[in-house]
């Protein structure tokens, strides 16, 4: 079973950093591309950034230079590192497999505010 535990969220002020964790099982996590997403209140899940399992890493244009995307394939865990923070950051992170069918983790919460 597929599955997600995502971690790292919380209250941070506009220009600070966090780091979010996601912890996955269930498959060969080194064999496949993983993806952050975040969905903001009242707005449609995105896409923020992606690591393929060659480390090569793709980010949305809203994040790039502020975010970086990592993951240690013995720890089977994810990272991201999100810097700059503005308050349209603010959004339930998630984390995904691509290629594979699974539910949806319960996500992070990070919210940017002064």
């Amino acid at each position: 079973q597929v599955q997600f535990v995502e971690s790292g969220g919380g209250l941070v002020e506009p220009g600070g950093s966090l780091r979010l964790s996601c912890v996955a099982s269930g498959f060969t996590f080194s064999s496949y591309a993983m993806s952050w997403y975040r969905q903001a209140p009242g707005k449609e899940r995105e896409k923020v950034a992606t690591i393929t399992s060659l480390r090569r890493t793709v980010y949305a244009d809203s994040v790039k230079g502020r975010f970086i995307i990592s993951r240690d394939n013995a720890k089977n865990t994810m990272y991201l590192q999100m810097s700059s923070l503005k308050p349209e950051d603010t959004a339930v992170y998630y984390c995904y497999v691509l290629g594979l069918t699974a539910l949806w983790g319960q996500g992070t919460q990070v919210t940017v505010s002064s």
